[in-house]
Protein backbone atom coordinates (compact mmCIF):
# COMPACT_ATOMS: atom_id res chain seq x y z
CA UNK A 1 0.00 0.00 0.00
CA UNK A 2 1.12 3.31 -0.72
CA UNK A 3 1.74 5.51 2.48
CA UNK A 4 0.32 8.44 0.88
CA UNK A 5 -3.16 8.66 -0.70
CA UNK A 6 -5.66 10.86 -1.43
CA UNK A 7 -8.76 10.14 0.76
CA UNK A 8 -11.92 10.95 -0.72
CA UNK A 9 -14.52 13.21 1.29
CA UNK A 10 -17.93 11.52 1.85
CA UNK A 11 -20.82 12.99 0.38
CA UNK A 12 -23.66 11.21 2.57
CA UNK A 13 -23.96 11.01 6.18
CA UNK A 14 -23.97 7.36 7.25
CA UNK A 15 -27.30 7.42 7.89
CA UNK A 16 -28.15 9.15 4.67
CA UNK A 17 -26.38 5.99 3.09
CA UNK A 18 -28.01 3.37 4.66
CA UNK A 19 -31.71 4.97 4.50
CA UNK A 20 -30.47 5.26 0.69
CA UNK A 21 -29.38 1.70 0.16
CA UNK A 22 -32.16 -0.07 1.94
CA UNK A 23 -34.28 2.63 -0.69
CA UNK A 24 -32.25 1.18 -3.65
CA UNK A 25 -31.13 4.07 -4.40
CA UNK A 26 -27.67 5.41 -5.65
CA UNK A 27 -25.25 5.70 -3.20
CA UNK A 28 -21.54 7.19 -2.95
CA UNK A 29 -19.09 4.80 -1.46
CA UNK A 30 -19.45 0.87 -0.48
CA UNK A 31 -20.92 0.96 3.63
CA UNK A 32 -18.58 -0.12 5.88
CA UNK A 33 -20.59 -1.51 9.00
CA UNK A 34 -18.10 -2.56 12.21
CA UNK A 35 -21.14 -4.94 12.63
CA UNK A 36 -23.41 -6.85 14.85
CA UNK A 37 -21.69 -7.84 17.81
CA UNK A 38 -19.14 -5.08 17.78
CA UNK A 39 -20.23 -3.78 21.06
CA UNK A 40 -17.69 -5.50 23.41
CA UNK A 41 -14.83 -3.80 21.09
CA UNK A 42 -16.62 -0.27 21.02
CA UNK A 43 -17.02 -0.41 25.28
CA UNK A 44 -12.94 -1.03 25.60
CA UNK A 45 -12.08 1.31 23.00
CA UNK A 46 -13.53 4.14 25.01
CA UNK A 47 -12.84 2.94 28.54
CA UNK A 48 -15.91 0.87 29.40
CA UNK A 49 -15.93 -3.10 30.42
CA UNK A 50 -16.87 -5.65 27.97
CA UNK A 51 -19.62 -6.06 30.13
CA UNK A 52 -21.12 -2.71 29.99
CA UNK A 53 -21.46 -2.92 26.69
CA UNK A 54 -24.01 -6.03 27.56
CA UNK A 55 -25.67 -5.07 30.61
CA UNK A 56 -25.66 -1.13 30.17
CA UNK A 57 -27.89 -0.06 27.23
CA UNK A 58 -26.40 3.77 27.40
CA UNK A 59 -22.70 2.88 27.79
CA UNK A 60 -23.08 0.20 25.14
CA UNK A 61 -25.24 2.86 22.75
CA UNK A 62 -22.89 5.92 22.95
CA UNK A 63 -19.31 3.49 23.23
CA UNK A 64 -21.08 2.25 19.68
CA UNK A 65 -21.72 5.81 18.44
CA UNK A 66 -18.18 7.36 19.77
CA UNK A 67 -16.54 4.23 17.97
CA UNK A 68 -18.52 4.62 14.81
CA UNK A 69 -17.49 8.18 14.74
CA UNK A 70 -13.83 7.05 15.24
CA UNK A 71 -13.36 4.74 12.49
CA UNK A 72 -15.88 6.39 10.29
CA UNK A 73 -18.49 3.64 10.07
CA UNK A 74 -21.79 3.43 8.88
CA UNK A 75 -23.36 1.15 11.38
CA UNK A 76 -26.55 1.32 13.01
CA UNK A 77 -25.84 1.09 16.84
CA UNK A 78 -27.66 -2.05 18.16
CA UNK A 79 -28.22 -4.18 21.52
CA UNK A 80 -27.71 -8.17 21.95
CA UNK A 81 -26.39 -9.95 24.91
CA UNK A 82 -25.60 -12.72 21.98
CA UNK A 83 -26.16 -16.46 21.84
CA UNK A 84 -27.31 -16.83 25.27
CA UNK A 85 -29.85 -14.48 25.62
CA UNK A 86 -32.55 -16.74 25.40
CA UNK A 87 -31.03 -19.14 27.94
CA UNK A 88 -31.84 -16.23 30.21
CA UNK A 89 -35.12 -15.23 29.06
CA UNK A 90 -36.49 -18.96 29.34
CA UNK A 91 -35.58 -18.80 32.49
CA UNK A 92 -31.70 -20.11 32.88
CA UNK A 93 -28.83 -18.38 34.43
CA UNK A 94 -26.13 -16.77 32.52
CA UNK A 95 -22.78 -15.12 33.38
CA UNK A 96 -21.71 -11.73 32.35
CA UNK A 97 -17.53 -11.76 31.19
CA UNK A 98 -15.06 -10.28 33.78
CA UNK A 99 -11.70 -11.93 32.14
CA UNK A 100 -9.79 -10.43 29.34
CA UNK A 101 -10.25 -13.75 27.76
CA UNK A 102 -14.43 -13.23 27.65
CA UNK A 103 -16.24 -11.56 24.64
CA UNK A 104 -19.85 -12.28 25.17
CA UNK A 105 -22.07 -13.26 28.29
CA UNK A 106 -22.04 -17.33 28.44
CA UNK A 107 -24.59 -19.34 29.51
CA UNK A 108 -23.88 -21.28 32.84
CA UNK A 109 -27.50 -23.15 33.86
CA UNK A 110 -29.80 -24.10 30.53
CA UNK A 111 -33.56 -24.20 31.80
CA UNK A 112 -33.97 -27.33 30.28
CA UNK A 113 -32.03 -30.42 31.80
CA UNK A 114 -34.04 -33.29 30.87
CA UNK A 115 -36.68 -34.96 28.81
CA UNK A 116 -39.24 -34.20 31.78
CA UNK A 117 -38.23 -30.71 32.16
CA UNK A 118 -38.93 -30.10 28.28
CA UNK A 119 -42.62 -31.75 28.20
CA UNK A 120 -43.22 -29.23 31.03
CA UNK A 121 -41.49 -26.17 29.73
CA UNK A 122 -43.59 -22.71 29.35
CA UNK A 123 -42.67 -19.63 27.38
CA UNK A 124 -42.20 -16.72 30.25
CA UNK A 125 -45.78 -15.11 31.46
CA UNK A 126 -44.28 -11.70 30.61
CA UNK A 127 -42.12 -11.08 27.43
CA UNK A 128 -41.44 -7.32 28.48
CA UNK A 129 -39.57 -8.58 31.67
CA UNK A 130 -38.13 -11.90 29.91
CA UNK A 131 -34.12 -11.78 30.28
CA UNK A 132 -32.72 -9.11 28.59
CA UNK A 133 -35.79 -7.56 26.77
CA UNK A 134 -35.62 -4.26 29.15
CA UNK A 135 -32.57 -3.73 28.40
CA UNK A 136 -33.01 -3.77 24.31
CA UNK A 137 -36.04 -1.37 24.85
CA UNK A 138 -34.16 0.71 26.54
CA UNK A 139 -31.38 0.93 23.91
CA UNK A 140 -34.33 0.83 21.38
CA UNK A 141 -35.60 4.38 22.63
CA UNK A 142 -32.42 5.65 22.23
CA UNK A 143 -32.66 4.44 18.66
CA UNK A 144 -35.91 6.46 18.67
CA UNK A 145 -34.27 9.76 20.39
CA UNK A 146 -32.01 9.92 18.25
CA UNK A 147 -33.53 9.18 14.79
CA UNK A 148 -32.02 5.78 13.89
CA UNK A 149 -33.41 3.04 13.10
CA UNK A 150 -35.20 0.99 15.39
CA UNK A 151 -33.68 -2.78 15.72
CA UNK A 152 -35.33 -5.48 17.20
CA UNK A 153 -32.97 -8.59 18.49
CA UNK A 154 -34.78 -11.81 17.06
CA UNK A 155 -34.31 -15.46 18.05
CA UNK A 156 -34.98 -17.84 15.67
CA UNK A 157 -36.52 -20.88 16.72
CA UNK A 158 -32.98 -23.46 16.49
CA UNK A 159 -31.36 -20.81 18.32
CA UNK A 160 -34.52 -20.82 20.96
CA UNK A 161 -34.06 -24.23 21.33
CA UNK A 162 -30.48 -24.49 21.61
CA UNK A 163 -30.61 -21.42 24.02
CA UNK A 164 -33.18 -24.19 26.32
CA UNK A 165 -31.70 -26.98 26.82
CA UNK A 166 -27.90 -26.72 25.31
CA UNK A 167 -26.74 -27.40 21.72
CA UNK A 168 -25.36 -31.24 22.97
CA UNK A 169 -28.50 -31.70 24.11
CA UNK A 170 -30.57 -30.48 21.32
CA UNK A 171 -28.83 -32.80 18.87
CA UNK A 172 -29.36 -36.27 20.43
CA UNK A 173 -32.89 -34.94 20.63
CA UNK A 174 -32.69 -34.34 17.47
CA UNK A 175 -32.20 -38.23 16.48
CA UNK A 176 -33.87 -39.67 19.33
CA UNK A 177 -36.85 -37.39 20.40
CA UNK A 178 -37.59 -35.27 17.48
CA UNK A 179 -41.01 -34.55 18.87
CA UNK A 180 -40.00 -32.88 21.78
CA UNK A 181 -37.36 -30.46 19.64
CA UNK A 182 -40.63 -29.98 17.34
CA UNK A 183 -42.42 -28.76 20.74
CA UNK A 184 -39.38 -26.97 21.96
CA UNK A 185 -39.31 -25.12 18.19
CA UNK A 186 -43.31 -23.97 18.33
CA UNK A 187 -42.35 -22.42 22.09
CA UNK A 188 -39.56 -20.73 20.35
CA UNK A 189 -41.26 -19.40 17.51
CA UNK A 190 -43.95 -18.30 19.51
CA UNK A 191 -41.75 -16.30 21.87
CA UNK A 192 -39.46 -14.02 19.26
CA UNK A 193 -43.09 -13.20 17.23
CA UNK A 194 -44.05 -11.73 21.02
CA UNK A 195 -41.12 -10.06 21.24
CA UNK A 196 -41.48 -8.49 17.37
CA UNK A 197 -45.05 -7.70 18.58
CA UNK A 198 -43.87 -6.10 21.45
CA UNK A 199 -41.88 -3.61 19.39
CA UNK A 200 -44.71 -3.50 16.82
CA UNK A 201 -47.04 -2.51 19.41
CA UNK A 202 -44.04 0.25 20.65
CA UNK A 203 -42.49 1.84 18.03
CA UNK A 204 -43.47 2.48 14.15
CA UNK A 205 -42.76 -0.70 11.99
CA UNK A 206 -41.72 1.27 8.95
CA UNK A 207 -38.45 2.66 11.45
CA UNK A 208 -37.60 -1.34 12.60
CA UNK A 209 -34.89 -3.57 11.37
CA UNK A 210 -35.16 -7.21 12.70
CA UNK A 211 -32.02 -8.35 13.25
CA UNK A 212 -31.97 -12.72 13.16
CA UNK A 213 -28.55 -15.18 13.40
CA UNK A 214 -27.97 -18.23 13.33
CA UNK A 215 -24.79 -20.27 14.08
CA UNK A 216 -26.81 -23.40 15.09
CA UNK A 217 -28.86 -24.12 11.97
CA UNK A 218 -24.69 -24.48 10.62
CA UNK A 219 -23.40 -27.46 8.89
CA UNK A 220 -20.79 -27.87 11.11
CA UNK A 221 -23.63 -28.74 13.79
CA UNK A 222 -26.44 -30.09 11.83
CA UNK A 223 -26.90 -31.74 8.48
CA UNK A 224 -28.62 -30.73 5.54
CA UNK A 225 -31.50 -32.77 5.78
CA UNK A 226 -31.61 -31.99 9.81
CA UNK A 227 -32.47 -28.53 8.46
CA UNK A 228 -35.13 -28.73 5.63
CA UNK A 229 -36.75 -30.87 8.51
CA UNK A 230 -36.65 -28.41 11.68
CA UNK A 231 -35.41 -24.95 10.77
CA UNK A 232 -36.99 -24.13 7.44
CA UNK A 233 -40.99 -24.58 8.32
CA UNK A 234 -40.30 -22.16 11.90
CA UNK A 235 -37.64 -19.72 9.94
CA UNK A 236 -39.85 -19.30 7.28
CA UNK A 237 -42.70 -18.71 9.49
CA UNK A 238 -40.55 -16.21 12.21
CA UNK A 239 -39.87 -14.23 9.01
CA UNK A 240 -43.26 -13.98 7.13
CA UNK A 241 -44.91 -13.05 10.47
CA UNK A 242 -42.37 -10.31 10.95
CA UNK A 243 -42.88 -9.10 7.60
CA UNK A 244 -46.77 -9.13 8.20
CA UNK A 245 -46.29 -6.23 11.26
CA UNK A 246 -45.11 -3.85 8.47
CA UNK A 247 -41.35 -4.50 8.95
CA UNK A 248 -39.63 -4.01 5.88
CA UNK A 249 -36.18 -5.50 6.43
CA UNK A 250 -34.53 -8.57 8.16
CA UNK A 251 -30.90 -8.47 8.66
CA UNK A 252 -30.44 -12.39 8.88
CA UNK A 253 -26.68 -13.73 9.44
CA UNK A 254 -26.66 -16.99 8.03
CA UNK A 255 -23.64 -18.20 10.03
CA UNK A 256 -20.94 -20.10 10.11
CA UNK A 257 -20.29 -23.10 7.27
CA UNK A 258 -23.92 -23.40 5.40
CA UNK A 259 -23.17 -24.15 1.68
CA UNK A 260 -25.22 -26.73 1.53
CA UNK A 261 -28.49 -25.07 3.38
CA UNK A 262 -28.30 -22.15 0.95
CA UNK A 263 -30.79 -23.81 -1.71
CA UNK A 264 -33.41 -23.60 1.81
CA UNK A 265 -32.68 -20.19 3.11
CA UNK A 266 -33.07 -18.75 -0.40
CA UNK A 267 -37.04 -19.89 0.81
CA UNK A 268 -36.70 -17.71 3.13
CA UNK A 269 -38.17 -14.09 2.72
CA UNK A 270 -35.99 -11.43 4.25
CA UNK A 271 -38.12 -8.29 3.20
CA UNK A 272 -37.92 -5.61 0.36
CA UNK A 273 -35.01 -5.65 0.56
CA UNK A 274 -33.35 -8.29 3.08
CA UNK A 275 -29.81 -8.15 3.98
CA UNK A 276 -28.06 -11.30 4.60
CA UNK A 277 -24.35 -11.97 5.66
CA UNK A 278 -21.98 -14.74 5.84
CA UNK A 279 -18.61 -15.22 7.33
CA UNK A 280 -15.84 -16.33 5.06
CA UNK A 281 -17.01 -19.67 5.18
CA UNK A 282 -19.47 -18.45 2.42
CA UNK A 283 -17.73 -16.96 -1.09
CA UNK A 284 -19.78 -13.48 -1.85
CA UNK A 285 -20.10 -14.72 -5.52
CA UNK A 286 -22.32 -17.77 -3.95
CA UNK A 287 -24.25 -15.29 -1.78
CA UNK A 288 -25.16 -13.39 -4.70
CA UNK A 289 -26.44 -16.00 -6.88
CA UNK A 290 -28.67 -16.84 -3.99
CA UNK A 291 -29.58 -13.86 -2.89
CA UNK A 292 -28.91 -10.83 -5.14
CA UNK A 293 -32.19 -10.35 -6.47
CA UNK A 294 -33.73 -9.71 -2.98
CA UNK A 295 -31.10 -9.03 -0.25
CA UNK A 296 -28.26 -6.53 0.07
CA UNK A 297 -25.16 -8.97 0.52
CA UNK A 298 -22.72 -8.35 3.54
CA UNK A 299 -19.97 -9.82 4.34
CA UNK A 300 -17.41 -11.29 4.59
CA UNK A 301 -14.39 -10.76 6.12
CA UNK A 302 -12.34 -13.32 9.00
CA UNK A 303 -12.65 -12.11 12.39
CA UNK A 304 -9.62 -14.12 13.28
CA UNK A 305 -7.34 -12.52 10.69
CA UNK A 306 -8.87 -8.82 11.56
CA UNK A 307 -7.92 -10.32 15.03
CA UNK A 308 -4.65 -12.15 14.54
CA UNK A 309 -3.76 -10.87 11.00
CA UNK A 310 -1.48 -7.94 9.86
CA UNK A 311 -3.19 -4.70 8.31
CA UNK A 312 -2.13 -5.87 4.99
CA UNK A 313 -3.59 -9.21 5.31
CA UNK A 314 -6.80 -7.27 6.63
CA UNK A 315 -6.92 -4.60 3.55
CA UNK A 316 -6.43 -7.27 1.34
CA UNK A 317 -9.13 -9.41 2.40
CA UNK A 318 -11.88 -6.00 1.99
CA UNK A 319 -10.47 -5.39 -1.88
CA UNK A 320 -11.32 -8.46 -2.81
CA UNK A 321 -14.65 -9.09 -1.00
CA UNK A 322 -15.61 -5.20 -2.18
CA UNK A 323 -14.74 -6.23 -5.89
CA UNK A 324 -16.22 -9.03 -5.73
CA UNK A 325 -19.53 -7.90 -3.90
CA UNK A 326 -19.35 -3.99 -4.96
CA UNK A 327 -22.13 -5.24 -7.83
CA UNK A 328 -24.70 -7.04 -6.03
CA UNK A 329 -27.76 -6.19 -7.89
CA UNK A 330 -29.72 -4.62 -4.23
CA UNK A 331 -26.42 -3.74 -2.82
CA UNK A 332 -23.46 -4.84 -0.78
CA UNK A 333 -21.60 -3.75 3.16
CA UNK A 334 -18.89 -4.57 4.25
CA UNK A 335 -18.55 -6.42 7.27
CA UNK A 336 -16.68 -8.64 9.49
CA UNK A 337 -17.74 -12.54 8.65
CA UNK A 338 -19.32 -12.27 12.45
CA UNK A 339 -18.24 -10.48 15.83
CA UNK A 340 -15.67 -8.03 15.45
CA UNK A 341 -13.43 -9.13 18.41
CA UNK A 342 -13.22 -7.11 21.44
CA UNK A 343 -9.67 -6.52 21.22
CA UNK A 344 -8.09 -6.63 17.67
CA UNK A 345 -5.16 -4.21 16.73
CA UNK A 346 -7.12 -0.21 15.90
CA UNK A 347 -5.57 -0.34 12.44
CA UNK A 348 -6.79 -3.68 11.60
CA UNK A 349 -9.95 -2.11 12.18
CA UNK A 350 -9.28 1.08 10.33
CA UNK A 351 -8.25 -1.16 7.47
CA UNK A 352 -11.79 -1.80 6.64
CA UNK A 353 -12.81 1.91 5.89
CA UNK A 354 -9.19 2.66 3.89
CA UNK A 355 -10.39 0.02 1.31
CA UNK A 356 -13.63 0.91 0.96
CA UNK A 357 -12.39 4.72 0.20
CA UNK A 358 -9.36 3.19 -2.01
CA UNK A 359 -11.88 0.85 -3.41
CA UNK A 360 -15.37 1.26 -2.88
CA UNK A 361 -16.42 4.03 -4.85
CA UNK A 362 -19.16 4.03 -7.26
CA UNK A 363 -18.34 6.73 -9.51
Amino acid sequence: MAETRRIRQDRMTPIERINALLAGQQIDRVPVWLWLVASAFAATNVGYTVAASYNDPEKSFWAQLWTMEMYGSDDIPRHTVGTCAGTWAFGGQIKWPTSEYEQAPSAIRYPVESEEDAQKFKLPSDVKTAGAIPIYMQFAKLQERFGLPISVSVIPPIEGVRSICSVETLCRWLLKKPELVHRLLRLATDYSLEVVRYWVDTFDPQHIIAFVSAPTASNQIISPKHFETFVLPYQKELHEKILSTGIKHIFCHICGEQNLNLPYWAQVPMGNPGIVSFGHEVDLATAIRYFGDTCIIAGNIEPAIIQTGTHEQVYELCRQAIEKAKYAPRGFLLIPGCGLPPAPPPYNVFMMKRAANDFGWYD
